[in-house]
């Protein structure tokens, strides 16, 4: 190979440093508080739906497989598949957002506003998406009836305990995938990016830790069955997206912005 190719190469397939993953971070920032409400309630919407997948993936794997530990284990290997959709896919995901316009705001405090529009469409986008998917799941005769009632038992199981651990949970969730969206930036390869994503989203879901739209799939899900009440949902709804919040802006943004600005 001639000597002028390897070098084209080489800075490629460098790894970046910090401010440089967190200039891409302010760059991906600045080009999606700029787009308009309409096309991010579209990808919102998308989002939720998509997210789907994750709660689907286990309830199916749980049905095909039945109750045990290594059943468990192996129905959360395929837990990922939603956020690698939705974020190697660029669909909005609300906590992914908890880094990117976070760190623009840091860095441009003019960008407050925006990035306050940016949560908000996206957040009620993704939970309408939420919507829509466990509405299709239990209304639909789209799934077997082992499959649904697998998805109901993972969303009963995550109201099952106190607004305390909800919110904690929240938070080591909002941090994994704040970390996530900061790993996929730093990754110049799709396989690379889909390797992370992977990883934190298993140790999200065997952890099963608190996730505020992924996890509503599941409850929703339970809540169309007549199995949970819409109050539990909404109760858990605020105590998951506060911590999902502190986990993603204080853990990942706020340490990953100390350590490249002076």
């Amino acid at each position: 190979m001639p000597t002028h190719q390897v070098h084209d190469e080489l800075p490629e397939s460098r790894r970046l440093t910090a401010p440089e993953i967190f200039q891409a971070a302010v760059e991906n920032a600045r080009a999606e508080v700029r787009r308009s409400p309409r096309t991010l309630a579209f990808s919102g919407v998308a989002g939720g739906i998509t997210m789907g997948l994750s709660g689907l993936s286990v309830a199916s794997m749980r049905a095909l497989l039945g109750p045990g530990p290594w059943q468990d284990l192996a129905s959360f290997v395929i837990y990922p598949v939603g956020f690698i959709a939705v974020i190697i896919g660029r669909a909005q995901l609300f906590t992914e957002n908890t880094l990117y316009p976070v760190v623009l705001v840091l860095d441009e405090r003019r960008y407050l506003l925006e990035t306050a529009r940016l949560w908000a469409v996206v957040f009620v986008a993704n939970i309408l998406g939420a919507f829509l998917f466990a509405v299709l799941a239990v209304k639909s005769s789209a799934l077997r009836p082992e499959v649904i009632s697998e998805l109901i038992k993972l969303g009963v199981s995550a109201v099952g305990t106190t607004p305390a651990h909800y919110f904690w949970s929240g938070v080591i969730g909002g941090w994994l995938i704040a970390l996530v969206a900061w790993m996929v930036t730093a990754s110049h390869w799709t396989i690379g990016q889909l390797v992370m994503v992977w990883i934190l989203a298993f140790v999200l879901g065997i952890g099963h830790f608190a996730h505020c739209i992924v996890t509503s799939t599941e409850i929703l899900a339970s809540v169309i069955a007549g199995e949970l009440a819409a109050g539990q949902y909404f109760q858990w709804l605020l105590f998951a997206t506060m911590g999902n919040i502190l986990g993603g802006v204080f853990i990942v943004s706020l340490l990953n912005y100390g350590q490249v600005r002076e």
